[in-house]
């Protein structure tokens, strides 16, 4: 289990790594003046931290040592060149989470850890409804190119996301 265990406490610095890309990107919206674009990448950064606490409590439920290390910050500095940019920079990254979960699954049935693998179905399921939400903004944003009436429409659209913590629902 102690191999699962580290796989977890990774997992752990990767939603908190994607936690402050998405604030990153947030600020970065709110200085090109889309607040409704800055509220969805802020819900968004939210949403990560619940998830890096929703698996570190569960190592603590499994009476595992939660071992927290340093997050890196080089990739949240950048500017990027369109909204564009920053969703398909977002989705590229949530395609990394999505693999590395699986990894952590695939690991799980190795070591014949069923509980964890019970545990990590919520976030199977989760990474399939994030990938397909930073898709549908692409998509949008593909279909506006560059229209500033489109894009005033959508950051307005953006602005209505609400946070809601999916974890709660999920027993943690």
């Amino acid at each position: 289990m102690s191999k699962v265990i580290d796989a977890l406490n990774e997992q752990i610095n990767k939603e908190f790594y994607s936690a402050y890309m998405y604030l990153s990107m947030s600020a970065h919206f709110s200085d090109l003046g889309l607040p409704g674009f800055a509220n969805w990448m802020h819900i968004q950064a939210k949403e990560e931290m619940t998830h890096a606490m929703k698996i570190y409590h569960y190592i603590l439920s499994r009476q595992a040592r939660v071992i927290l290390t340093p997050i890196d910050t080089a990739k949240t500095l950048i500017m990027w060149e369109s909204p564009l940019e920053v969703f398909e920079a977002s989705l590229e990254h949530e395609r990394f989470v999505t693999a590395s979960i699986n990894d952590i699954v695939t690991l799980a049935i190795a070591e014949k850890d069923h509980a964890t693998q019970i545990f990590l179905n919520w976030f199977v399921t989760e990474q399939v409804e994030e990938e397909e939400s930073f898709s549908e903004t692409i998509n949008a944003l593909r279909l506006i190119n560059d229209n500033g009436y489109g894009l005033l429409m959508l950051d307005r659209e953006l602005g209505a996301r609400v946070f809601v913590d999916e974890t709660a629902a999920a027993g943690n």
